[in-house]
């Protein structure tokens, strides 16, 4: 065979990649759309230019053979950076485009985040938006994640944490429970109430304020006759008038605006509770696709003044 030239072995090493991740030849050559015939051509000259043996070949099947293992191995890597540099590139071009999977809590995605994603789509219709809602803090990188949308005081160090807005812990309870049971004036009139609440372990539940106007800080057992890990479960509870729940703002804002929910306490600050911040998380990396960024920049330009 007549000698090759080593520009001309990329092809060659790019297929045997593949044939390594399919493990047969049929379905290597039908991953690169060419024939079987080919896919064998290629792979015999590139085992002549090496000199040795890279494949060992059965009729149902293909293993590497450890020269060509190492091959594989030493080239996975490269493929996968000249890959990202590609599309990286095509990125740049054109309208913004491709998949964002995203992960939020279920009250902020149903209340506010939703209600907001055929503007964002209409915006950019090249873009697909994949949504898991859920009070799970999940693992973006195992679980394949792009952004998460995160109500904590606590993000990893590993990832971008970019801020999306403030938030403000609030008490609230039906017009029709205060008329019942009575408007609390202090924060240790909550003992006497019927409280609604997220379990936090297995010790008695705490509430704890800090006035608006001082310094003071009141710690108060509370009592109640549900509790529940996810704020709009909470939040429905208050509107049958079971009781006084403590809520994450986002969760609690449309009922206030309409009235069918009260704050109480107004001149104490929860404090303990939920984080003040929501933020926009993603894992770092050194390219990150523009759909990614642009979905990213959008949630902030239409959060700042939330």
């Amino acid at each position: 065979m007549k000698e090759m030239k080593t520009d001309a072995l990329w092809e060659h090493l790019h297929w045997l990649t593949i044939l390594a991740e399919q493990g047969s030849f049929t379905r290597a050559a039908e991953r690169l759309e060419v024939s079987k015939a080919s896919m064998s051509q290629k792979i015999k000259e590139l085992e002549a230019m090496a000199g040795v043996s890279l494949v060992q070949r059965t009729t149902r099947s293909v293993r590497l053979t450890s020269a060509g293992e190492k091959l594989v191995e030493d080239l996975r890597e490269p493929f996968a950076r000249i890959e990202q540099s590609f599309f990286s590139v095509r990125d740049t071009a054109g309208p913004v485009r491709g998949l964002v999977r995203v992960t939020a809590p279920v009250a902020f995605a149903r209340q506010h985040l939703v209600p907001l994603i055929g503007d964002f789509l209409r915006e950019f219709p090249q873009v697909r938006l994949q949504l898991d809602v859920t009070d799970r803090i999940v693992s973006l990188s195992s679980e394949g994640f792009d952004l998460a949308i995160r109500h904590s005081d606590t993000l990893p160090e590993t990832h971008v944490a970019l801020p999306l807005c403030e938030t403000r812990t609030l008490l609230v309870a039906s017009p029709g429970y205060l008329t019942q049971q009575g408007q609390p004036k202090t924060p240790e009139d909550l003992a006497q109430h019927n409280c609604l609440y997220y379990p936090r372990g297995v010790e008695s539940p705490r509430w704890a304020f800090a006035a608006t106007h001082s310094s003071e800080r009141v710690q108060v057992r509370i009592q109640g006759c549900f509790a529940t890990n996810n704020s709009e479960s909470i939040r429905d509870a208050a509107l049958q008038g079971l009781g006084i729940a403590m809520l994450p703002d986002f969760s609690a804002s449309e009922a206030l605006k309409s009235g069918s929910l009260q704050q109480v306490l107004a001149d104490w600050q929860a404090v303990d509770a939920f984080a003040a911040q929501l933020w926009i998380v993603r894992p770092w990396a050194a390219q990150v696709p523009r759909a990614v960024t642009t979905f990213a920049q959008w949630l902030r330009a239409r959060f700042a003044h939330y």
